[in-house]
């Protein structure tokens, strides 16, 4: 058993089979399956850390802990964190599971006795519940009123938590175990804390359910949750009890009934135990700074407890549980990092646990016969897409035909030097087929009625030779491309485990795509949760040609709902470097990968967009997407360009990372190669960029996009990009060509600064302008006053009212730490400077033209490009007197001095006020500085 999370992540290949020279063994990663790119946690910030880059793709970075005690690996933490926070997030999104978690909780409850009193437990769990429904309910109630429910709610919560305590565990109330009473509470507590957006908590009270009833959560509260994150880790516990219960089945004494209760009891208790122990395991995991917790180990149950048994196969199976390398392939699917042997060796297992699971399921609900093996592929249509369970179900329960079909799955790849290959003998054997469904007309006949799976497969080569041999015949095409037998394809495809038949059924769907949209149509009504696609995307061998055929038929977000779609996204990415073919198409898998994780960042509503990004950063997306910025179509680059503008929305601390890593000439290089196209993403993507806190790295950032690609003229390319942008982007355009125009002297004539000055002043006209021009000329403005926190957000008007003294009479200690915390930057003095140089070359460039447009934009009222003019004159106007002469101030102070006036009347908020007097209170000065020369 592996010695530590990490050891054992370097024995599934996790690394490519190597420790690297910058990694150190007291790095800790949690199992799960995370691209090998940028965690979330490799921020600047952390001095120490290092990222190493091989060929185009990173490993874990590492940095050295502040003592010798092993560390848990953040990424990894990220990961566990945005998958237990999918549950809670659920809970505030959609209201038909929000109503069958209240159920839930509810049933618990309904089950207490009327005697007696219960010290008003039941009291407090009703309001805590009902509190915190009004709060996913009405989002807009104020500040001050949501505090309050959420603070009442906590409280509540935790006084039904606390009696799951070690005086009054084992105790009840009313006849309700303490137990069940404190499980509930602490799924509420997890979604109190999620509403506070406090992940890492919500996380740990989503664990404690888990630890204070492990089997009214596993069974009742959340199985789909247990199913996917604990299940793997107490497999052999499930191969160990069909063993024994498919021995028991066999006897014929009058103790059998006895035994087989016997053993359920024995099964389910050491499946609770398991259970508690990995919930806290994990809940301890995610402890800010925590060592690592010893690694649980859940021994099998001596048969001895419910009578002798005999011992066969089982033997050869792990009697304990670590952290089980099943977990992978359940969470995220297999990675396709493991050498041949140890794929063999996890095939074999796989097919046992899942021929036990059919034997278990023929017979308790069929009668099974032993000698009589016949499996059926069609029990159930419905099993495909079955909804989540919301009664309490005995465990044996959970196991459908579809679900052990698809376990089966055989990987038929190899790895050559850490890249699939995969055996594509099919089409071989299609030419030697001799099989008794020779004719297409029954084979037609078979995918379209039979339920014998094997006879479907069969089916599958003989229809797809007939579509080869016909080289486009209309009349095979007709034949073939019906909706039955699409329908009859995409079944076998659901429950087939031969890779060869799965690949030719691939093959064919894609054929009869490309030939008709109706086709098309077809596949996404049959599956509409794309759920058939899942499962080969967790197929080691299939996954990139599967990526195809999905790209192929275009999929929308609002089919991608799962939370395995990133994942599984970023892995098609990571290995769909090279074509595939289909036939006649030829396809980039990484294409496909693009297109699916653009849906999912963009296709959402907000919030639902911002966390698939988040998790892309999580899991280590931003390399891989940065790669395929430098390499690729353009199409494709520009794509990369806008997920990484959106991760950095998502989570702006990100943005440090990326403007570091990032290929400056590569962008460049792509603006060229946009010819005619627009150069939005990429002018998404640097306007994200130059929201640095640091004026250093902003300038560091400036010089390496100033050094250009292939000798080209950065400014020059910037200014024919100028030239062609839609109207929305040409503010952004301008702001960036003048930040680059300024690393030179402001006082030089320049031609870039005055295109760019006039495209500014052009855009500050409300009157031509539309609102999303209005708004990128705000940002644009933003941009130029050259302040923002660590996280991208535009500081520069919190600077101002802390010089006007405006910040000691906040109210809201929050927003007086956040614009404290700003003045604490010892780059201060490079911000003034480049402040100072940026106002000199706009009111020298712009002069009476510029303040009149900043004028104008104020008193069309307009709120955010009135606030952003407002703020660029209340910072210009501490350097106007660097500009001009006493003329140019006189008429600097007859053109603003109005315009803030008429802001600084008391019917203003009380910011724009302060501002308008801070201004006036400068123009006054600068203009008394000339009085006196």
């Amino acid at each position: 058993m592996a010695s530590s999370l990490h050891q054992l992540l370097k024995e599934e290949g996790f690394e490519k089979g190597k420790l690297l020279k910058n990694q150190r063994d007291d790095s800790t990663a949690l199992p799960i399956y995370i691209c090998h790119g940028r965690k979330s946690s490799e921020i600047t910030e952390h001095k120490d850390e290092k990222t190493v880059i091989r060929n185009g793709s990173s490993v874990f970075s590492s940095f050295k802990p502040k003592s010798d005690e092993p560390v848990i690996d953040e990424a990894a933490i990220k990961a566990v964190i945005s998958i237990l926070g999918g549950y809670t997030g659920r809970y505030l999104k959609d209201e038909s599971y929000r109503a069958m978690v209240k159920d839930k909780c509810t049933s618990c409850l309904l089950s207490r006795r009327k005697t007696g009193s219960d010290g008003g437990i039941f009291m407090n769990m009703e309001l805590g519940i009902e509190s915190i429904d009004k709060l996913v309910e009405d989002r807009g109630n104020k500040k001050e009123l949501r505090m309050k429910l959420l603070r009442n709610s906590i409280r509540l919560l935790s006084i039904v938590a606390s009696l799951n305590c070690e005086k009054s565990r084992n105790g009840s109330t009313c006849g309700v175990p303490h137990s069940h009473l404190s499980a509930c509470a602490q799924l509420y507590l997890s979604i109190v804390y999620k509403l506070e957006k406090n992940h890492r908590l919500s996380a740990r009270h989503l664990l404690q359910v888990f630890c204070d009833s492990a089997f009214l959560a596993r069974t009742h509260l959340l199985p789909d949750l247990w199913d996917h994150f604990f299940l793997p880790h107490l497999l052999h516990l499930k191969v160990w009890y069909h063993k024994e219960l498919e021995y028991l089945s066999n006897l014929g004494n009058a103790l059998k009934e006895t035994k087989m209760k016997a053993l359920s009891k024995l099964y389910n208790d050491q499946m609770d135990m398991g259970t508690a122990m990995f919930a806290m395991y994990y809940k301890e995991s995610l402890k800010i700074g925590a060592k690592v917790p010893p690694v649980p180990t859940v021994p099998l149950p001596s048969s001895s407890s419910y009578g002798p048994s005999r011992r066969r196969s089982s033997e050869s199976y792990a009697s304990v549980s670590s952290i089980n390398r099943n977990l992978y392939q359940t969470v995220f699917g297999a990675t396709t990092e493991w050498q041949s042997m140890e794929l063999d060796r996890r095939i074999r297992t796989s097919i046992d646990i899942c021929r036990l699971e059919a034997e278990e399921n023929e017979f308790k609900y069929e009668n099974y016969n032993q000698n009589k093996k016949k499996t059926h592929r069609r029990s159930s249509s419905s099993h495909i897409y079955s909804t989540p369970r919301t009664e309490l179900l005995p465990e044996t329960q959970k196991s459908g035909h579809f679900r052990f079909f698809s376990c089966q799955s055989r990987p038929k790849g190899c790895l050559v030097n850490g890249k699939i290959d995969v055996r594509n003998n099919s089409m071989r054997k299609l030419e030697h087929l001799d099989l008794p469904l020779s004719d297409l007309s029954k084979a037609i006949a078979t995918i379209c009625s039979s339920d014998v799976l094997s006879d479907c497969e069969i089916a599958i080569r003989v229809m797809t030779k007939a579509w080869l041999d016909s080289h486009g015949d209309s009349t095979i095409e007709a034949a073939l491309t019906k909706a039955p037998i699409i329908e009859g394809v995409l079944e076998v495809l659901f429950s087939s485990n031969d890779d060869e038949v799965m690949e030719l059924a691939i093959l064919i769907l894609a054929e009869f795509i490309t030939r008709s949209k109706v086709n098309r149509q077809i596949i996404l009504n049959s599956d509409p949760q794309l759920e058939i696609f899942l499962k080969l995307l967790k197929n080691s061998s299939l996954f990139l040609k599967a990526a195809v055929l999905l790209y192929l038929l275009r999929p929308k977000a609002k089919q991608m709902i799962s939370t395995e779609w990133i994942p599984l996204s970023l892995r098609v990415l990571e290995f769909g470097e090279h074509l595939q073919t289909l036939y006649t198409i030829r396809c980039s898998p990484q294409v496909a990968a693009l297109y699916f994780l653009d849906q999912l960042l963009t296709g959402f509503n907000e919030d639902r967009n911002l966390e698939n990004a988040c998790q892309v950063i999580s899991l280590g997306g931003l390399n891989l997407l940065m790669r395929n910025v430098e390499f690729g179509g353009v199409l494709e680059r520009n794509k990369a360009a806008l997920i990484i503008s959106c991760c950095i929305r998502a989570d702006g601390s990100c943005r440090h990372y990326v403007a570091d890593k990032l290929n400056k000439a590569a962008l460049i290089e792509l603006m060229v190669g946009n010819c005619k196209d627009s150069n939005g993403s990429v002018i998404a993507l640097l306007t994200e960029l130059l929201c640095l806190n640091r004026r250093t790295q902003m300038m560091k950032f400036l010089n390496e996009l100033l050094r250009g690609w292939g000798g080209l003229n950065t400014m020059h390319i910037l200014l024919a990009c100028l030239h062609k942008a839609l109207p929305e982007e040409r503010p952004l355009v301008a702001a960036l060509l003048l930040q680059l125009d300024l690393l030179g002297d402001p006082l030089r004539c320049s031609v870039y600064r005055e295109e760019a000055v006039e495209v500014i002043i052009e855009t500050l006209d409300c009157e031509k302008c539309n609102e999303k021009i209005q708004q990128q000329s705000a940002k644009a403005l933003t941009m130029l006053g050259g302040r923002f926190s660590y996280m991208g957000e535009a500081t520069t008007e919190s600077w101002l009212l802390k010089q006007a003294g405006f910040h000691e009479n906040l109210e809201d200690s929050f927003q007086k730490k956040e614009i404290g915390d700003n003045f604490l930057d010892e780059g201060e003095e490079e911000i003034e400077n480049w402040q100072k140089k940026a106002a000199i070359a706009l009111l020298n460039s712009g002069n009476k033209r510029f303040l009149a447009a900043l004028s104008n934009s104020m008193a069309k009222d307009i709120p955010s490009l009135a606030r952003a003019s407002l703020v660029t004159i209340a910072w210009m106007s501490c350097f106007l007197h660097l500009a001009g002469d006493k003329d140019f101030q006189a008429m600097a102070s007859a053109i603003l001095t109005p315009r803030l006036q008429e802001s600084s009347n008391s019917n203003r908020v009380l910011e724009e006020r302060v501002l308008a007097n801070f201004s006036l209170q400068q123009i006054r000065k600068s203009s008394d500085q000339y009085v006196h020369l």
